[in-house]
């Protein structure tokens, strides 16, 4: 079993609050022997765009294939003026070419796949962003199971706190250790029900 973990962090350098929160769920998943990958998608060239490959070294086509080669994926994003990042707008554009398809009457390559939400901010906006991502989830045939969401509001990760990894980390293990491990209980549960059928 495969987890991928799309990290809609705007920050390039050095571990953002979403990126320590989603290493920390990671870390959940690896002691159960699940293999799990972060991509950080403000590294990769993927180019704004509705269809599967906008080309011009687009990286989304590789992505695409990633996601379809894992049984389970978890969409990780800070909190913007109460919604998602526009990294992770970008990944629901891109995707938004399999809707296209399901309203032609193809089947989705995506049907059946198990889905996670991470979210990290200072304050609110964690609903909005999980009613609109789970939102679209299901329109393009994911399954989002209960309990799997993490979501931490706190203002240690407001913008110009200098809190550092370790500070996180630990509010993190003190908090949301058992939130965690119930959400990586679940998604492993659902997946397994999936591919029995």
């Amino acid at each position: 079993m495969k987890v991928l973990i799309l990290l809609a962090t705007l920050k390039k350098e050095g571990l953002s609050n979403t990126e320590t929160l989603s290493e920390f769920f990671a870390g959940h998943l690896k002691n159960q022997q699940i293999e799990c990958e972060i991509i950080k998608l403000v590294n990769q060239r993927v180019l704004t765009g509705s269809y599967i490959d906008m080309g011009n070294g687009d990286d989304w086509p590789v992505i695409l294939e990633k996601i379809k080669h894992s049984e389970i994926i978890v969409f990780a994003s800070p909190v913007w003026w109460n919604n998602h990042s526009s990294e992770m707008q970008k990944v629901i554009e891109r995707l938004d070419h399999i809707h296209d398809g399901i309203l032609e009457g193809k089947p989705s390559p995506l049907d059946g796949k198990v889905a996670g939400i991470i979210v990290t901010g200072d304050s609110d906006g964690a609903q909005t962003i999980i009613g609109n991502i789970s939102n679209f989830l299901n329109a393009i045939g994911m399954v989002l199971p209960p309990y799997c969401t993490l979501t931490v509001l706190w203002e240690g990760q407001e913008k110009e706190t200098k809190t550092t990894v370790d500070e996180l980390m630990s509010k993190y293990k003190e908090d949301y250790t058992t939130a965690a491990k119930k959400m990586v209980e679940q998604l492993i549960n659902y997946a397994q029900l999936l591919k029995l059928g």
